[in-house]
């Protein structure tokens, strides 16, 4: 007895130690022919679409044979403990005429007894444990009771395989969401290019010739369409979100390069607004290892951001500051500002500070998760600084000078 209570501990241990499901089932029915001391064990689950019975695990026959064929339900020993969940003992299995089919019938003609008890996984039975033909004397209760605790300890693995695997499954079929979306939005943003450029330069040159009321027409066209063209590089830009160091394309760069041409790219949209870019951009040999492009868009986010969230005629500034090891950029307005509370979540992918029903401003919510982003790309960090309501932003990026 104590021997089988240390095979039942070795059992729990060993199921425990491997989610791999075949192995489970391999080891279920080497254990229950063991301690049983029978010739043969067998692990049978029912097919979910047919209703049948079949072999998952084996011993004492082919394995690859038996996986073949399906074990009736209604005319099988096996099938009356599935039906009617309940244990069965046949110890002389074959002598008379009239039984229902066995398991041996199927698949080995000198069964001379068996042992079966129901695999239940919670309060539903979805398989059969059965040990066929004991070595030394009949089965008896305590081989029962065996049996009905390795079947116990086999439904828990069986069961926390198969949630690992259905959890493997649903990240995969994520993944392949994930990458239809991408590939969704490459492509739309891609194919609205042309369209829009289009727009944007007839509007502009219907601007420039048009009479009054026809250029402003023409300049109402040409602000919507900017709008578009704003929405369509954020939708390019998704990506970025999930950039790491392995997508950076990095070279040494002087980081006053990096900035002007930053403040140049955004310096007409923050003028069209009526406000002022200033930068205090020191003239030094200030170089990191970093991808250029990429810490440019970074840039150039965070400028258009502060213009998105300043009013007409406020100033947006960009300074940069070497630190030790670091070099910092720092981007601050006088705009809205914000509470406390929202200083992390505004680096969050689509969050708005605005509640979408009544908010002033635009854009998708993307600019700042994809400075982040870029950042932490470059082993650098982002955070923001602000007074309170109406106080303006300092948002400051950290970017290390060698990675």
């Amino acid at each position: 007895m104590v021997v089988r209570l240390s095979r039942l501990v070795e059992i729990s241990v060993t199921l425990n130690s491997t989610l791999d499901l075949q192995r489970q089932l391999d080891f279920i029915v080497d254990s229950a022919s063991d301690l049983l001391g029978c010739e043969a064990a067998s692990l049978l689950l029912v097919n979910e679409h047919t209703r049948e019975l079949r072999f998952a695990a084996s011993t004492g026959w082919e394995q690859d044979a038996l996986e073949q064929i399906p074990v009736p339900v209604e005319r099988s020993m096996v099938g009356t403990i599935f039906r009617e969940d309940r244990p069965l003992i046949l110890n002389e299995v074959g002598l008379g005429g009239d039984e229902p089919m066995t398991t041996g019938d199927v698949v080995h003609p000198r069964i001379r007894s068996l042992l079966g008890v129901p695999l239940r996984i919670r309060d539903e039975v979805t398989g059969v444990l059965e040990a066929v033909n004991k070595r030394k004397g009949p089965f008896n209760e305590m081989d029962l009771q065996m049996l009905e605790n390795i079947s116990s300890q086999a439904a828990v693995a069986i069961h926390n395989a198969r949630m690992l695997d259905r959890l493997q499954k649903a990240y995969e079929e994520l993944g392949t969401l994930d990458s239809l979306k991408s590939d969704f939005i490459a492509i739309a943003s891609h194919e609205l290019r042309t369209p829009l450029g289009l727009i944007l330069g007839y509007a502009s040159l219907l601007k420039e010739d048009a009479s009054d009321d026809a250029a402003e027409h023409a300049e109402a066209v040409l602000s919507s369409a900017m709008r578009m063209r704003t929405l369509i590089e954020a939708m390019t830009n998704l990506n970025m979100l999930r950039l790491g160091t392995g997508e950076l394309d990095l070279s040494r760069r002087l980081l006053h390069d990096i900035a002007m041409d930053a403040c140049e790219e955004a310096r007409e949209a923050i003028t069209a607004k009526e406000q002022k870019l200033r930068w205090i951009l020191p003239r030094n040999s200030l170089e990191a290892h970093i991808d250029g492009p990429k810490l440019k868009l970074a840039l150039v986010n965070l400028l258009m951001n502060a213009s998105r969230f300043s009013p007409p005629g406020g100033e947006i500034s960009l300074e940069l500051r070497p630190k030790p090891q670091e070099a910092w950029f720092l981007v601050q307005d006088h705009g809205i500002g914000m509470s406390q509370s929202e200083l992390e979540r505004i680096f969050l992918p689509f969050y708005q500070v605005e509640n979408h029903m009544t908010r002033r401003h635009d854009g998708m919510g993307l600019g700042l998760a994809i400075v982040r982003a870029v950042a932490e790309a470059h082993r650098g960090r982002v955070w923001a600084e602000s007074e309170g309501e109406n106080m303006g932003t300092t948002v400051y990026m950290a970017i290390p000078l060698s990675m």
